[in-house]
């Protein structure tokens, strides 16, 4: 079984899953009432410059404001990204047109460019530059070389030679002139709307903005070993019909509809997979298991053998955890759309061959992600430093928020730690107050341990102070909340 796509769509929200030899390997959800703004185009307004980190704030009418730093300047007239102070560039008030390149994470905004792009089937065109690629996964010599002079081509016969810069996307792999001939008239519509509307602009606006993810996923993630795309909507299975017809006729013939009474994701194990990457234990059929923590300022990933204990020795055990735990990791930083600086704890290897042979395994699985990334070597130390490219929210944070009982710590505080910080209260408004009689309010647990191991210890408390301490279960408190009343 090969890679096939599952496209799940209510009124709600969109899903789309990537499933390859029946296990998911990527999950996209855009929600109906907060669709993301990666790849928009918006009329800005410079709303404060900050020489001190080369970047200023714009406003583009979004909820927070946005970022761009200086070496994402792209000017009109000038040659290449911009150089120097970000003030010589940039003022308070001034009109900025700009592109997103990352979603809003957490408390930050948008990250933004003025190197502007918008992407259609083939190609990738960028008004503002002058440089033709070809996507790096094509890897052919001759088959590059093709590609570019039809392109040329192509730009002289649509009156488009000179105008922009372009990259020849993966799908344009075996493609004619015609086909590219048929992007390069489209791409030119839809610039010159572009451009229309940001002229017309007189405050911070969406000039341009994404395919919704339904039809971005075919635009971008259908590929020659994509057997089928599946679509569980009727209604959009026909916009997906038409969208290819006009755009992607090849891809046409592997549109499915799905209408079958159980659901789509429920079928393929999709929904569990989901529930498992938003957890922090990943088991490894082998009997071990993987650790992953996501933090603002990295993820860790911690290898360990579980009840794998392997058939003749330590050192096989811990080779065979670290070969399989390489290929899972590189599908769970993919599924659960980890980026930025990823730290992996391998379980210590003595032997040097077995080292590089784990690391080419990591390597190979990266290899199919396509978000891009670097990885370091392994270190005595069984460490592996790596980078993922982040560009959207992760799995976690898209789907979850922040704990209301422990603040996101992932701890609270014992029963036990609560007492003692309930005696020494205790203590604070006994000097502090003319009181009779003190009650404590607090969580079942925290009662609990008040009246049966600390008992001795209210009751000495008690007589230190010379007052009558009462205690009160507080439903449904926090567990480490707690109040002192004095009577």
């Amino acid at each position: 079984m090969s890679e096939e796509i599952l496209v799940n769509i209510t009124p709600m929200e969109t899903r789309v899953a990537v499933v390859d030899n029946g296990a998911a390997q990527e999950v996209l959800i855009e929600r109906s009432n907060s669709r993301g703004m990666l790849g928009n185009i918006y009329s800005g307004k410079v709303v404060r410059v900050l020489p001190g980190m080369q970047a200023a704030f714009v406003d583009i009418g979004a909820e927070r404001t946005s970022f761009i730093h200086v070496s994402d300047l792209l000017l009109p007239g000038q040659e290449g990204r911009a150089r120097g102070a970000v003030e010589n560039y940039l003022r308070e008030g001034q009109k900025l047109v700009v592109q997103v390149t990352k979603e809003p994470l957490g408390t930050k905004g948008a990250r933004l460019t003025t190197e502007l792009s918008v992407s259609s089937r083939y190609l990738v065109y960028m008004p503002g530059g002058n440089h033709v690629g070809v996507s790096q996964r094509i890897d052919d010599a001759g088959e590059r070389e093709r590609l570019q002079a039809l392109l040329a081509e192509g730009r002289t016969a649509e009156d488009m030679a000179g105008e922009g810069g372009f990259i020849l996307r993966t799908a344009a792999e075996g493609v004619g002139l015609e086909e590219l001939r048929g992007d390069l008239r489209y791409l030119q519509r839809l610039w010159a709307a572009v451009s229309r509307r940001a002229a017309a602009a007189r405050k911070p606006e969406l000039l341009y903005a994404e395919l919704p993810l339904h039809l971005r996923t075919v635009r971008d993630l259908v590929r020659p070993g994509v057997e089928r795309i599946m679509v569980d909507s009727r209604e959009n299975f026909h916009a997906l019909q038409e969208f290819c017809t006009d755009y992607m006729p090849e891809v046409s013939e592997r549109l499915e509809h799905y209408a079958g009474e159980r659901p789509l994701f429920d079928l393929h194990g999709i929904e569990t997979e989901i529930q498992r990457a938003l957890g922090r234990k990943v088991e490894l059929k082998s009997g071990g298991y993987l650790v992953i923590d996501q933090t603002e300022a990295m993820s860790t990933i911690d290898v360990n053998t579980g009840s794998y204990v392997g058939r003749r020795n330590l050192e096989e055990t811990i080779f065979k955890t670290n070969l399989e735990a390489a290929t899972m990791l590189a599908r769970q930083l993919r599924l659960r759309n980890l980026g930025g600086i990823i730290i992996v704890d391998f379980i210590d290897m003595q032997d040097e061959e077995h080292r590089r042979q784990v690391q080419r395994t990591l390597e190979k699985a990266m290899a199919r992600d396509p978000a891009r990334n670097k990885i370091t070597g392994v270190s005595e130390l069984g460490l592996v430093e790596m980078t993922r490219e982040r560009t959207r929210e992760s799995l976690s944070q898209l789907l979850c928020e922040e704990c209301p009982v422990c603040s996101g710590r992932g701890l609270v505080k014992t029963a036990e730690t609560i007492c003692y910080e309930i005696f020494r209260e205790i203590m604070r408004d006994a000097r502090a107050y003319d009181t009779d009689q003190l009650m404590v309010l607090a969580a079942q647990d925290v009662i609990d341990r008040l009246l049966d191991e600390e008992s001795a210890n209210v009751a000495d408390l008690e007589e230190f102070i010379g007052k009558r301490i009462s205690l009160r279960v507080e439903p449904d408190t926090h567990p480490e909340h707690f109040d002192i009343v004095l009577f």
